[in-house]
């Protein structure tokens, strides 16, 4: 299955920020997930044709059917919430991606009297500070090794508590263990540290830029290598971490955009302090409506039906803060806050769901462009094209299907101002032509057949499945019938339209809606007609196998074929199963049931 248009329509669209991309398939399952620093780039590459593309790839594209993406702050959210979304839906197609323990945290122990900095790869709810996680675990050493040497923050497990250990010897710590720092100045140290980690100015950075530069100017290139990885080190800690609530807590972010009468929800539920998923809406009747108080609906209604109601809410505006705080904690039985940040990280989270949500509603407002412009203009497109006497609202286009003549078959399908209008399909049964294939006789009798109902309806255009010859076969008769609508083809090969009363064909770009209509009305005559012809013959097939079941008649093959349709429901149903089917008594249920049973050598005994 290759990528629908609606599809490189959107990703025509996309952002160039980064973010993280869904690919789902054709029953809304998510199969793969990945990150891009500019997701339109990113994304484009997967629809773009390309020979040399690895097999796992191909094989997730051909199975993609719709796209869903998550617009973030910077490359390493995308890479965060990537890996926490991998772990929510084990997607079938990322088989190679790591696991939670891959990505590290810096933890700071400041529940103890003299807390400690290091790394871990556990999240715990003991009263420790975390930071993170963070993708670069070679970062995360170098910060954690030059905060022991600026101010000298303890390492060990347990302090020792007679003499300082080698730490203190190599002027790592200043031992606090022996009391040769006191409390007071050792936290000071710690909340030196913690500016660094929560972001803040610290004058650390500064302090090593200037040793760098030293560094250089006395020709010392190693020292101001050292210096220099050391900042970059800060950078990537301090970069700010939106995917991730560091006090670990249970949160919900609403985020609302408008466009146009339009107005779109976006939830984040953010669990033990990770970004575990979003939830988006709809809202009718809202364009009315200031923010305030649609807010105050949507937080009324969304925890109304015993969703679950987490410690913090974060919404751009409430009309009436105080009383929603109430009863949102009437519900839970306990306190919960509900939060207008004005700045910090709940603000750009909050800003974040604001932004995909405005971007959700400008991909509805493309793929309502696209539609109109595959349906409505493409209709416009094909009437200006061929040249038609009226636009081809009603249009009705013919395919035929058969196995080298046998149960040969037909379909009609209708397209109705562009759009399938399924209610008026016709699927036909060959009289005339079976036993072997002949498609132009197969075409006269359809159009005989339908256009000599004079109370169906007349259409504006008809598409024939083929080229010149199919289209000739076709127009005598439908002009002896007293049709005068106009009459196309369309030959698969090379996608070109014969017209009536015209020697050369017509050729459209494959790009343009035209010939894309073109292309889904021809394709769902052959889906409507091969679908037919296959039930004929399994039905066929089941029927010619009967024949060889001692005590199935022609009305009990039926009654049969009416209670199970396939064969291998019929195979899998048991005796009593067979014998409640009307028309059958036990022994007849008896003998289908071992039929279908008996090895491949005594079924060929039976059916010679």
């Amino acid at each position: 299955m290759a990528v629908s248009e609606a599809v490189r329509e959107k990703v025509r669209n996309l952002p160039t920020q980064p973010g993280v991309y869904l690919w789902k398939d054709e029953k809304g399952k998510i199969i793969y997930v990945g990150k891009a620093v500019n997701l339109r780039n990113r994304v484009t590459s997967y629809v773009r044709h390309d020979a040399n593309r690895a097999p796992k790839v191909a094989a997730m594209v051909s199975h993609a059917a719709d796209l869903e993406t998550i617009v973030v702050a910077t490359e390493m959210e995308a890479l965060i919430l990537e890996n926490t979304l991998i772990k929510k839906y084990h997607p079938h197609y990322n088989i190679m991606l790591r696991d939670d323990k891959t990505y590290p945290y810096i933890k700071v122990t400041v529940q103890e009297d003299y807390p400690r900095i290091f790394m871990t790869r556990r999240v715990s709810r003991d009263g420790a500070r975390y930071f993170g996680p963070f993708a670069d675990s070679t970062a995360v050493h170098r910060v954690l090794k030059l905060m022991q040497r600026a101010y000298h923050i303890r390492s060990c497990r347990t302090m020792p508590t007679d003499r300082p250990c080698l730490q203190y010897h190599l002027h790592h710590c200043d031992a606090p263990c022996v009391h040769y720092i006191t409390k007071a100045d050792y936290g000071a140290r710690v909340r030196q540290a913690l500016n660094i980690l929560e972001g803040r100015d610290s004058g650390i950075s500064r302090s090593l830029q200037q040793k760098m530069e030293d560094a250089a100017e006395a020709m010392e290139f190693e020292k101001a290598a050292m210096y220099r990885d050391q900042i970059k080190a800060i950078a990537v800690i301090q970069e700010q971490q939106n995917i991730v609530n560091t006090a670990g807590g249970d949160m919900d972010v609403i985020g609302l955009a408008r466009q146009a009468g339009q107005t779109c929800v976006q939830i984040y539920t953010v669990r033990m302090g990770k970004l575990m998923g979003r939830e988006t809406f709809s809202l009718d009747n809202s364009s009315d409506d200031d923010v305030p108080s649609l807010m105050e609906a949507v937080v009324d209604q969304y925890y109304s039906d015993g969703t679950f109601i987490p410690s913090e809410i974060v919404v751009p505006a409430l009309e009436d803060l105080d009383g929603c705080e109430r009863r949102l904690s009437q519900q839970k039985g306990r306190k919960v806050t509900v939060v207008i940040p004005q700045r910090g990280p709940k603000k750009q989270l909050l800003d974040m769901a604001s932004e995909n949500a405005a971007g959700l509603l400008e991909q509805k407002r493309l793929q309502w462009q696209h539609d109109v412009d595959k349906t409505t203009g493409a209709v416009e497109g094909l009437a200006r094209i061929l040249n038609l006497p009226c636009l081809p609202e009603r249009m009705e286009c013919f395919d035929i299907s058969h196995t080298q003549g046998i149960e040969t078959v037909a379909s009609m399908v209708v397209f109705e101002h562009g759009q399938p209008d399924k209610k008026e399909y016709r699927r036909f049964k060959l009289k005339t032509v079976q036993g072997k294939p002949d498609d132009f006789k197969s075409m006269a009798e359809i159009m005989e057949r339908r256009y000599g109902e004079k109370d169906w309806p007349v259409p504006d255009l008809i598409i024939i499945d083929g080229g010149k010859g199919q289209l000739h076969a076709a127009l005598p008769v439908i002009r002896q019938a007293g049709c005068e609508a106009p009459v196309i083809s369309l030959a698969k090969r090379i996608e070109e339209v014969f017209v009536e009363g015209r020697s050369d064909s017509i050729i459209l770009s494959h790009h343009t809606p035209e010939l894309q209509l073109l292309q889904a009305i021809r394709d769902e005559a052959h889906r409507f007609a091969i679908t037919y012809h296959r039930h004929l013959r399994g039905k066929r097939s089941l029927v010619s196998i009967l024949d060889h079941v001692e005590g199935i008649g022609a009305k009990r093959r039926k009654a049969l074929w009416t209670a199970f349709k396939t064969l291998a429901d019929m195979k899998a149903a048991s005796i009593d199963e067979l014998a409640a089917v009307p028309g059958m008594n036990r022994q007849a249920a008896e003998n289908v049931y071992y039929f279908f049973r008996l090895g491949t050598d005594e079924k060929r005994k039976l059916t010679q």
